[in-house]
């Protein structure tokens, strides 16, 4: 049994409980497998009318995949090639296609750090999608922090953000707070950590018919107060301004030449990124941005093996998460260093068509 995931149905309501609060709730390959088996089950079962999925822990409902995990396997072996590596790519995008077009109510509570893979276990289709938000909440994208892009579906909903804040998200990798969460349409309610016991008895004892009805309203009779607080809110016309630009380069051309506080903390922060990935991060956006959920995940799996077959990802781990002297030696200097035919490089196609490891998946709940 996986003590890391906790399943229990209450109320006609599958809860789901990720329980390894020591590692923040990563992702292993074993609760991916755990989360996948349950929600199958559940799919299909006929007790279970929606499902819930939060956090043992206040301090994070999920931070990502296990990056120790990927930086163990991956500098031990050739071009960064395994087995376990290439099954956890593949079975994680599967859950985050099941997950989003899963047929029932899908609520997520995203309460304390929610980054990467967590983002992956709880950005559910419009269709399902009950996702909750609190005061507490830390949400991010940050892969490029660390070498790599935005995956587990973060090209189709980063890119589908208003106006450039996706691509502010991807290319930063900075943490928005639970109001920003609402206001760029990556989550449906905001509730005050306060009233999650509430929250809870409530789901606990509902009518399970028109769920997400229910939850808008006991949400709204908090009045909770969230649209001042949203740091994007006062820094949309920022963002949408100086991340408009068709390349990263001119992105940070833009942010370099102002003057405003905005534009300094933004130019500070993508220094320290990876330049190649913020590269490789803004054509995926701009690919994504034609694409259905199915087509987003098979070019990312493609692009997940390009990256552990060179060293950035590897390095990047190495300096923020195992050695954490915070001063990763990225393959570029800047963003001006970085060719095309470097960033094309990662959009070639690993395997034929009819042998992408993600072929079965499609555009539809039925997959």
């Amino acid at each position: 049994m996986n003590t890391m995931i906790r399943t229990s149905v209450i109320n006609q309501i599958g809860h789901i409980e990720l329980n390894r609060p020591q590692a923040l709730n990563s992702l292993s390959l074993e609760m991916i497998r755990t989360l996948t088996a349950t929600l199958m089950n559940w799919k299909s079962e006929p007790e279970v009318k929606a499902v819930l999925i939060y956090s043992s822990s206040e301090r994070a409902f999920c931070a990502g995949g296990d990056i120790r995990f990927f930086y163990e396997v991956g500098s031990k072996t050739p071009q960064g090639g395994s087995a376990l590596l290439e099954d956890f790519f593949t079975e994680e995008y599967a859950l985050n296609h099941l997950i989003h077009h899963y047929p029932k109510p899908y609520i997520a509570l995203m309460n304390g750090v929610v980054m990467g893979g967590g983002m992956g276990v709880a950005q559910a289709g419009p269709q399902s999608a009950i996702r909750i938000v609190t005061e507490k909440t830390k949400m991010a994208m940050p892969e490029v922090n660390i070498g790599l892009f935005p995956d587990v579906g973060g090209g189709y909903f980063l890119s589908r953000m208003p106006g450039q804040t996706g691509r502010y998200l991807g290319l930063t990798g900075e943490i928005m707070r639970g109001e920003d969460a609402i206001e760029t349409g990556l989550a449906d309610i905001f509730l005050r950590t306060e009233h999650i016991p509430a929250l809870m008895h409530l789901l606990k004892t509902c009518d399970t018919k028109n769920i997400k009805n229910q939850l808008i309203q006991f949400s709204e009779s908090l009045q909770a107060e969230v649209a001042e607080n949203s740091f994007i809110k006062k820094n949309r016309q920022y963002i949408d301004h100086y991340f408009s630009g068709n390349s990263v380069s001119e992105i940070c051309q833009k942010l370099k030449s102002g003057e405003d506080f905005f534009a300094q903390s933004v130019t500070d922060a993508m220094s320290k990124r990876s330049p190649l990935m913020m590269c490789v991060t803004l054509e995926q956006l701009k690919r994504s941005a034609m694409m259905n959920v199915a087509e987003c995940l098979r070019m990312e799996r493609t692009m997940v093996r390009h990256c552990f077959e060179r060293n950035e990802v590897i390095e990047g781990i190495r300096a923020l998460v195992i050695d954490k002297d915070n001063q990763p030696k990225w393959q570029h200097q800047a963003v001006d260093d970085v060719s095309e035919a470097e960033v094309e490089s990662f959009f070639v196609a690993v395997w034929p068509d009819i042998t992408h490891p993600l072929r079965m998946l499609t555009d539809s709940a039925s997959a």
